[in-house]
């Protein structure tokens, strides 16, 4: 796994290990993509050259996904706060998805 990240200000590509961290304009790709990635004309692609190697775990990770799971499981956390949204045609909400009525087009 690698991630591309765009400099816009600077017309670049970076295609570099797998961030640890979400960033604006960056997105995770294969290796497979990551060593094929292709920019648009004009830019530049600033390419890792080693190899593509996933993150090992550390501490922070492993404690964030304990208070992940510890959260998911407690039994006073509500299911779905928001209450349903009623829609015209009588259609609405029903847990997390959300029904509406067709546009008309056919």
């Amino acid at each position: 796994m690698a991630t591309l990240t765009y400099v816009y200000a600077d017309s670049t590509a970076v295609v570099g290990p797998l961030a640890t961290q979400a960033e604006p304009h960056s997105y995770d790709l294969c290796t497979a993509h990551a060593h094929r990635l292709t920019a648009p004309r004009g830019w530049e692609v600033v390419r890792f050259e080693g190899e593509f190697a996933p993150p090992q775990p550390t501490a922070d990770d492993l404690t964030a996904l304990a208070e992940a799971v510890r959260e998911a499981g407690r039994a006073d956390r509500p299911l779905d706060p928001s209450p349903p949204v009623p829609v015209q045609g009588g259609t609405g909400r029903r847990g997390h998805l959300r029904v509406l009525p067709g546009s008309g087009e056919g």
